[in-house]
């Protein structure tokens, strides 16, 4: 089969592989969309130690069931389908929990790392074991089922708020919590925490980021304001928006320390803040205004039995992805997509790439 494989360190190549071995209770899926995630190309440099070439990159993605196997029930060939992108073991004490996102053992297909290597989707087939798939609406085309994963991430984001205030169960992307509620960072996922936060009674909902660009779309897709840092003052104007009091919650989603003390700032006192960017290892904080503040601090990693509802969520057109999507485009295309999301072309968002050369 065809595959995008990483070959070394800035290097992605289009290569003839096996196709992968499928275990009994596997399913092998014929990949007829994948999504560039901003982790894949942070990982082509070996930045983010997740990525040890040889690698397939690649966890966004849709397709059919081309194979079951021996043990498989409930999945039969040609079934339309994507995939968790979190592969839980399913015996640990978390797990057991509920909470298989921090399983003691989980893996993302399209990570090499020092624990473990799987080969992801940005190939012809991929093979996941059949109890992290999820079957596709009807209504919904293989392009935008690839944007399941980066809903579900943001939607558990967005549902850590109600979970810390203690009135939602994880996985059910619902919440009673409402109040204000500050975005800063409107990359991928932080314009997608923002249709979140509306969805579920969020007001105001404001948008904070450095790229013009950017903040017009968070406004188009539903932010009550969006403010640059660089342009104003930024605690100033939620206050304003606030009655003086500061937002309940803010949701920082770069991982960089002058976005978590945006984040810090605006929150009232008892406020909420999500933490879901990762990109720097360490930030300095605030600690004082976080202990006089009584400040509630709270990570967000990947999803916890999102996908159900992030699929409903992008059927029903509730969440718009169409406007993140920047591209469609052929498997064979991969490394030029990855070289300009690399270089930070103004203006890309998602590219979906497209294993069997046709429309998805």
């Amino acid at each position: 089969m065809k595959a995008l494989v990483l070959r070394e360190y800035g290097r992605l190549v289009i290569d003839e592989v096996p196709v992968p071995a499928i275990g009994p209770a596997d399913v092998l899926v014929r990949v007829m969309a994948c999504g560039i995630c901003g982790s894949d190309v942070h990982g082509m440099d070996g930045s983010s130690g997740r990525r040890k070439p040889p690698i397939i990159m690649g966890h966004e993605a849709a397709g059919v069931v081309a194979k079951a196997g021996s043990d498989v029930r409930g999945w039969k060939e040609g079934d339309r389908v994507t995939f968790d992108s979190t592969i839980p073991c399913g015996a640990c004490s978390f797990c057991r929990d509920g909470h298989p996102n921090l399983c003691e053992k989980l893996q993302v297909p399209g990570v090499s790392c020092d624990e473990y290597k799987r080969d992801g989707a940005f190939a012809e087939f991929v093979a996941v074991p059949a109890r992290v798939l999820h079957r596709l609406p009807e209504n919904l085309d293989f392009s935008r089922a690839a944007l399941a994963e980066p809903v579900s991430i943001a939607a558990h984001a967005a549902g850590r708020i109600a979970a810390v205030a203690g009135n939602v169960a994880p996985g059910s992307a619902e919440g009673g919590a409402g109040g204000s509620g500050v975005v800063v960072g409107t990359g991928m996922v932080g314009l997608l925490v923002v249709q979140v936060l509306k969805r579920l009674g969020h007001r105001p909902v404001i948008a904070v980021d450095t790229d013009k660009g950017r903040l017009d779309l968070a406004t188009k897709l539903g932010a009550d304001a969006a403010f640059d840092p660089g342009a104003c003052d930024v605690r100033a104007e939620v206050m304003l928006l606030t009655g003086g009091r500061g937002a309940d919650a803010a949701l920082e989603v770069v991982g960089i320390a002058p976005a978590v003390n945006t984040a810090i700032g605006v929150l009232r006192k008892g406020g909420i803040l999500v933490l879901v960017g990762n990109l720097s290892p360490r930030v300095d904080v605030p600690l004082q205004r976080i202990v006089t503040r009584e400040l509630v601090m709270a990570g967000s990693y990947m999803t916890c039995g999102e996908y159900p509802a992030a699929l409903e969520m992008i059927a029903s057109r509730a969440i718009d992805v169409d406007s993140l999507i920047s591209a469609r485009a052929p498997l064979a295309d991969g490394p030029a997509w990855f070289k300009r999301m690399y270089d930070r072309e103004p203006g890309l968002l998602k590219v979906v790439l497209l294993p069997q050369g046709a429309a998805a």
